[in-house]
């Protein structure tokens, strides 16, 4: 039996899979933001439910937000901040009383469709989280690139490439930097795109305030389905940035398959658009690379987790 975690910013998930991959068992519980002791604690519980549960012991594998630094061993790059500078490499298994194995998020997520998802079979997968922030994996050969910084993937604090006039400097990031791909291709980043190069006013019957701050993704998203012009030419110029963007990790990583999650991969029109316009920018007489959603969905996570434990 194969155990994952998801250890979330406001939710934490467990998975037990067979060894056929098939779901065994399933929870999710809230995350104690703010409380590391809390958020161990919540882990070893949740371990100790789906083994007594299910009536046998399994492996354990833990995505993670960030990255344990090979450096100092301590939990970087985190945006659940109250992680940062642990020892949770070491104190975790120490709780649990056997080895773990821990991956960014965003390297499960490419696991689970490279296992046996939208990209199984693949030799070369790079999987894209397109949410509240960007996230990448790599995955060769069914198993994890981590890299000699344990940062391989992170495409999303990359500047956009080919970046035009008006999109340069490019919004401020919270790295420090400012025109990070992260901050025109997030889900906030297509919202406040959107906002400021509106040019007509929302229809009457539009249950949304433009100039709202509670605007989302998914709004921009429907008001394009609807036929709302200045929707539709936000979602044509994140479009365009992502293809620009994928094209660079095409260069220099030639995958197979490019996965979508995250909120934002259910925008249909991407992939038609983002292939149509990614072969200016790549350099080959034409690109074979695949462009795919998820066959997991929300649970490509938890299941990579599971699977960092012999997914061959």
């Amino acid at each position: 039996m194969r155990i994952g975690i998801d250890l979330g910013g406001t939710k934490i998930e467990a998975i037990a899979l067979g060894p056929d991959g098939s779901t065994w068992w399933r929870k999710r519980v809230a995350a104690p933001r703010g409380e590391y002791a809390a958020t161990l604690q919540a882990v070893v519980s949740l371990v100790s439910e789906v083994e007594r549960t299910v009536g046998q012991q399994g492996t354990v594998g833990v995505g993670m937000p960030g990255t344990l630094s090979p450096a100092t061993g301590l939990v970087k790059n985190s945006n659940s901040t109250w992680l940062n500078g642990q020892a949770l490499g070491t104190d975790l298994p120490r709780l649990l009383g056997r080895p773990v194995r821990f991956a960014n998020d965003a390297n499960c997520f490419a696991l689970s469709e490279a296992v046996d998802g939208a990209a199984a079979g693949a030799h070369v997968v790079f999987g894209v989280i397109l949410g509240t922030g960007i996230g990448g994996g790599i995955v060769v050969d069914r198993r994890v690139m981590t890299g000699a910084n344990a940062i391989a993937g992170e495409w999303g604090h990359n500047p956009l490439p080919a970046a035009q006039n008006d999109e340069r400097p490019g919004p401020p990031c919270y790295c420090g930097r400012a025109g990070c791909i992260e901050t025109f291709l997030s889900g906030s980043g297509l919202v406040s795109d959107f906002i400021s190069k509106r040019t007509t006013p929302a229809s009457s019957d539009t249950v949304m305030a433009i100039e709202s701050p509670r605007v989302s993704a998914a709004d921009v998203s429907r008001l394009a389905r609807a036929g709302d012009v200045d929707a539709l030419a936000a979602l044509d110029r994140h479009a365009d940035r992502l293809a620009r963007a994928l094209a660079s990790v095409i260069n220099v990583l030639d995958p197979d398959v490019i996965v979508l999650g995250g909120g934002l991969s259910n925008i249909e029109r991407l992939y038609a658009a983002v292939p149509a316009r990614w072969a200016t920018f790549v350099f080959s007489d034409r690109v074979d690379t695949r462009l795919v959603r998820a066959a997991h969905g929300d649970s490509s996570g938890v299941r990579g987790a599971a699977w960092l434990w012999e997914a061959s």
